[in-house]
């Protein structure tokens, strides 16, 4: 490292890493459950709050008396706790906003189309800038203050996560949430269970795979970069580079979201997934004659990350916020999506071993049998949603709710509890109103 050079540095990159990691899934699990029973809005301010803070709490990072190691330290807990904030938006924003599409004003044949936009599209815009805002940063103050580069970048998260915090204070929870929630009762978790479960496991399994799988494609973006530049070092072409590989999810996640209205969720899924398999396989079989015209590389690996886009990267969660009631859908939404992300983590530490025994990051089997492991998994990922992932209707959800209902009041539930009881939501009010005002002659 050129800031950190000493003994405490070295183990910063892992260590981190990890710490964001794990403060994700402590925060999917947390607030998944505190989604279903506090409320969207709670969890959606309380997740922004925690990014904020430790945003600002990461960019003013630094140990007793200056150290190295106590700076990384304090680093690394504040990653870790925003982590959890990050983690948090998942069974909360996304939740919210996958039961904000089947509301009034939102188009039938668009409803997957705006959650795929609000969610996936946004979120790899936001790699796109993150990656964009340190190239920034390193123009205006050189390789001289690197401190402020790193510093800036770091408590620049603060802006965006206030901003929203803002404009979440006068939303409201969704009619949805009003109507189907177990805010104020009882969970029965072994009904829930006995109807869902399958669902969970197949939708856990295919993201676990999806991210676990994620891992080996960076072994190309190296070898374009390497390639383009002849292995520069230049923070100035590291992070321009950076930049253009996050430009290649943009056409797969918008692309995608226009088409998965008319395939629907899971079929688009299968598309993108049978695709970037064997745009993977392609990829690997012909390695030696792509690495050599590396233009040509670089627009097959564009169109490999935006094949991922357009079907996993978007519909995985739209199946998770929509495949489970209202009631549970945090926690089935936070649930899988952490066992997404323990599928990134062990595909960390999964895939170096495994080119080492393929012979190495010198040699095309190293290089390439990773990746024909990544493709075949693809394709057993599509082979289970095939299988396993039930099709999504437009208003499904509301269908879904329906039907949850009418399943535990067969077994013996109260479902009068259900619903937030007294809350009267503000479209029924305005109707309310509206139709006082007709019948009362002025």
């Amino acid at each position: 490292m050129v800031l950190y050079p000493d003994e405490a540095a070295k183990h910063y990159k892992t260590t981190v890493s990890s710490l964001i990691f794990a403060g994700t899934v402590v925060g999917m699990l947390t607030f998944g459950y505190l989604s279903d029973k506090m409320g969207r809005k709670f969890g959606m301010m309380t997740a922004t709050a925690i990014v904020a803070l430790f945003s600002l709490l990461s960019a003013a990072s630094k140990g007793a008396h200056g150290s190295v190691g106590g700076t990384l330290a304090m680093l690394s807990a504040c990653r870790f706790l925003l982590g959890i904030g990050v983690g948090a938006e998942y069974p909360c924003g996304s939740v919210s906003a996958s039961e904000q599409t089947e509301q009034k004003g939102i188009a039938k044949n668009a409803q997957h189309r705006w959650f795929a936009l609000a969610t996936n599209t946004m979120i790899d815009f936001g790699f796109v800038v993150s990656s964009f805002v340190p190239l920034v940063l390193w123009w205006i103050f050189g390789d001289n203050h690197l401190r402020a580069v790193w510093r800036i970048s770091v408590g620049l998260g603060f802006v965006p996560a206030m901003l929203v915090f803002l404009w979440r204070l006068n939303m409201e929870e969704p009619e949805r949430f009003k109507k189907d929630s177990m805010k104020n009762a009882k969970i029965p978790y072994r009904l829930v269970l006995k109807r869902y479960g399958g669902s969970l496991a197949a939708i856990g399994f295919t993201w676990f795979v999806y991210d676990f799988i994620v891992y080996p494609f960076g072994i190309y973006s190296t070898t374009v970069v390497n390639n383009v530049t002849g292995g520069s070092e230049r923070l100035s072409v590291v992070f321009g580079w950076n930049v253009v590989i996050n430009l290649f999810y943009i056409p797969g996640t918008v692309g995608g979201a226009f088409i998965v209205d008319y395939l629907g969720p899971k079929w688009t899924m299968i598309l993108g997934l049978v695709s970037q398999a064997i745009v993977g396989f392609i990829m690997s079989g012909a390695y030696v004659p792509l690495t050599e015209h590396i233009a040509g590389f670089a627009v097959v690996y564009g169109i490999f990350l935006s094949l991922g886009e357009l079907g996993p990267g978007n519909c995985l969660g739209l199946l998770a916020s929509k495949t489970s009631p209202t009631a549970v859908r945090g926690q089935f939404y936070g649930t899988v999506a952490a066992i997404g992300k323990i599928g990134a983590f062990v595909g960390t530490w999964a895939f170096p071993p495994m080119i080492d025994a393929f012979g190495g990051d010198k040699t095309t089997r190293g290089n390439t049998g990773p990746f024909w492991v990544g493709s075949g998994l693809a394709i057993l990922s599509a082979a289970v949603t095939f299988l396993f992932i039930k099709p999504l209707s437009h208003d499904g959800m509301e269908e879904e709710d329906r039907l949850f209902r009418e399943y535990l009041e067969q077994h013996g539930y109260d479902t009068s509890q259900m619903g937030l009881g007294s809350e009267v939501s503000t479209t029924e009010s305005d109707e309310i109103e509206k139709v006082s005002e007709e019948k009362v002659p002025v």
